[in-house]
C-alpha cells in the first residue's frame, strides 16, 4: 500500500495547529471533531510518529508535529497554486493584516486597493494598533503579517521603506513657541512617543503632554484645535496641517524603518502573495 500524505489530511492538520483546538478547527472546516481526530490518527499511522499533545486547554504539536507542519504548509501552497493555475481560478482566502494607525492612513488605500483589484476573492482583515501591540498579536498567532516600525534600521529586519518622524502644528497657532511645549502624542509604549521625549529631554526643552491616545484622528483633532503640536510620520501628515521645520526651534527626530513582520511562518498563499505585493508597492507610495 503506497504512503500518501493526502491534501485533506494535511489541511486539517494545519488548521488544528493554527487554532490550537480540535473544536475550533472543526468549526472552521465544517467537520466534526471525531472526523478531525481520525485525520490526525491517519497521519500518525502514515508517519509512525505522535504529532499532537492533547491537554485540557487544547492541543500542541510535538517535535515531529512541528516538522510535519513545515512540510504540510509547503505542500498545500504548491497544491493550491497548481490548482489555481490549471483551473483558471484566482487566488482565494483571507489575510489577517496588522498596521499602525498612521501607516493605515498613508498607505492602506494604495496597498489594499491595488492588491484586491487583482485578487478580488481574497479578503483582507485589517487590525490597526501600535507596533508593540501588533507584535504581541503575531506572537499569539492572531495575525498573519503586519507592517511594523523599526527604531533601529541597522537590525536584522529587512527594511522596505524609511519614514521620518516630523513635528506637526496648525498654521496661525504657533503653540510650538510655548513653554512648556504642549504635546499630543501616541501611547507611552510607542516608538514615536519615546523618541519625542528623548529628543526634548536631550535638548533641555520643557514640555507637557496635553493629549495621549492611539487614535490618529484624535491627535490630528487636537492639533487642528491649535492646542498642541504632534509628531507623525511624514507620509501621514494631513494636507491641512503644517510640517514644522527646524526654523521653529524644535529638536531633530529620528527616522523609522518600516518592515513586514510575520507569524512564525507565512501561513497561507494569500498572505505570502500580499507580503510580496507590499514589498513591491510600498516604496513607491
Amino acid at each position: 500500500m503506497p504512503y500518501n500524505l493526502e491534501i485533506d489530511l494535511l489541511r486539517s492538520f494545519t488548521i488544528i495547529s493554527d487554532t490550537g483546538s480540535l473544536s475550533r478547527a472543526a468549526l472552521q472546516l465544517a467537520k466534526t471533531q471525531s472526523a478531525l481526530s481520525m485525520h490526525v490518527k491517519r497521519l500518525e499511522d502514515l508517519t509512525g510518529r505522535c504529532l499532537l499533545n492533547r491537554g485540557g486547554r487544547g492541543v500542541t504539536l510535538t517535535a515531529h508535529g512541528l516538522r510535519l507542519l513545515t512540510h504540510a504548509r509547503d505542500i498545500l501552497r504548491a497544491h493550491d497554486r497548481a490548482l489555481a493555475d490549471l483551473t483558471g481560478r484566482g487566488l482565494t482566502g483571507s489575510v489577517r493584516f496588522g498596521c499602525p494607525d498612521d501607516y493605515a492612513a498613508a498607505f492602506l488605500p494604495g496597498l489594499v486597493g491595488s492588491f484586491t483589484s487583482v485578487h478580488p476573492d481574497v479578503l483582507i482583515e485589517i487590525v490597526c494598533g501600535s507596533t508593540q501591540r501588533l507584535n504581541r498579536m503575531l506572537e499569539q498567532q492572531q495575525l498573519d503579517l503586519a507592517l511594523v516600525s523599526i527604531i533601529n534600521p541597522h537590525t536584522k529586519h529587512n527594511i522596505i521603506r524609511m519614514e521620518p518622524l516630523v513635528w506637526v502644528g496648525r498654521t496661525g497657532f504657533p503653540v510650538w513657541n510655548s513653554i512648556p511645549l504642549p504635546l499630543a502624542l501616541t501611547e507611552v509604549d510607542t516608538f514615536d512617543h519615546q523618541a519625542v521625549l528623548k529628543s526634548l529631554e536631550h535638548d533641555g526643552r520643557k514640555f507637557r503632554i496635553a493629549y495621549a491616545s492611539a487614535s490618529l484622528a484624535g491627535l490630528t483633532a487636537v492639533v487642528r484645535s491649535g492646542q498642541a503640536v504632534a509628531v507623525l510620520t511624514r507620509a501621514a501628515v494631513p494636507p491641512d496641517l503644517l510640517e514644522l521645520g527646524p526654523d521653529v526651534g524644535l529638536p531633530d527626530l529620528p527616522q523609522l524603518g518600516i518592515a513586514i513582520a510575520f507569524d512564525k511562518v507565512v501561513s497561507s498563499d494569500p498572505a505570502e502573495q500580499f507580503a510580496t505585493h507590499i514589498r513591491h508597492t510600498l516604496p513607491k507610495l
